[in-house]
């Protein structure tokens, strides 16, 4: 029979429990909840800021976005710490135990910790930066981001190439800007005028909106072959333009090499047939 005056009884006992701690850390806790909202408007609007200001300054991306979430963790870090302290938390402790912790994450996470140390590397070395080519790890693609953890490239069937940062720290890099050199050759027959094959190849390149006027073009002979008298054709295009101006040129040397003549030979073989006497 008592049962129910005991649930009661237990009730009230949580209830006043409540109500006690309201009544004591109340506007502690409101207090708390009303730093870490103001801390995180400062560190948005300090973040943007300091944006603008650092793109004003024209600072690569990547150090730039390191720089703003850097900016916005130490401002958001420093208003959860005056919350816990509003709360009445131990600051000392905590901060002891956060960096144990800390020791055994990162020997859990060398993995992620490296990625992260390769990235800064790259962002404050500057080995490439955004938009130019490279070929590095086996793989080439135009630079289209720098994160902290890894480097994207763009390959030219627009395929998206994503590098862990620490397999770029120690690799051979090649680095080739923001241009290439196209590598072309044609063949012409022995009998053919090459100085009229060179300038009617030197007069295709000119005519090409996507050939780079500097540097020069390089256009020589570059080999008497069996059948045919090779033409080195070397020019230097954008990056975006690297495919399509290899088709075009190869398309246009064709069509004026068969305007004015030019014969472009296939291998031949002279083969001789011996008799003998058995």
């Amino acid at each position: 029979m008592n049962k129910p005056g005991n649930a009661v009884d237990t009730v009230n006992q949580i209830r006043q429990k409540v109500v006690d701690f309201l009544t004591e850390y109340g506007f502690q806790i409101i207090g708390a909840l009303i730093i870490l909202t103001i801390g995180c408007v400062i560190a948005w609007w300090i973040g943007r800021l300091f944006k603008k200001w650092l793109e004003s300054k024209r600072v690569e991306p990547p150090i730039c976005m390191l720089a703003v979430r850097v900016t916005r963790l130490l401002i958001f870090g420093l208003a959860l710490v005056l919350a816990l302290d509003k709360c009445g938390v131990p600051i000392a402790p905590m901060i002891a135990g956060i960096g144990v912790a800390g020791v055994g994450m990162g020997l859990a996470l060398q993995g992620v910790l490296g990625n992260l140390v390769a990235g800064l590397t790259i962002i404050f070395t500057k080995p490439f930066r955004f938009g130019e080519y490279i070929e590095i790890a086996g793989v080439q693609g135009q630079v289209t981001s720098i994160e902290l953890f890894a480097t994207t490239l763009l390959h030219s069937d627009h395929s998206q190439v994503v590098i862990p940062n620490r397999k770029i720290i120690g690799e051979i890099l090649h680095n080739y800007g923001h241009i290439r050199q196209l590598d072309l050759s044609v063949g012409v027959a022995y009998g053919t005028n090459i100085t009229n094959a060179l300038n009617v190849v030197r007069n295709v390149l000119s005519h090409n909106g996507r050939v780079l006027k500097e540097p020069a073009a390089i256009v020589g002979v570059t080999l008497l072959a069996d059948s045919s008298i090779n033409i080195a054709i070397k020019p230097w295009t954008a990056v975006a333009d690297y495919g399509l101006a290899q088709a075009e040129i190869y398309q246009a040397i064709a069509e004026q090499f068969h305007a004015n003549s030019i014969s472009i030979p296939f291998p031949q073989r002279e083969v001789r047939m011996l008799s003998g006497n058995s």
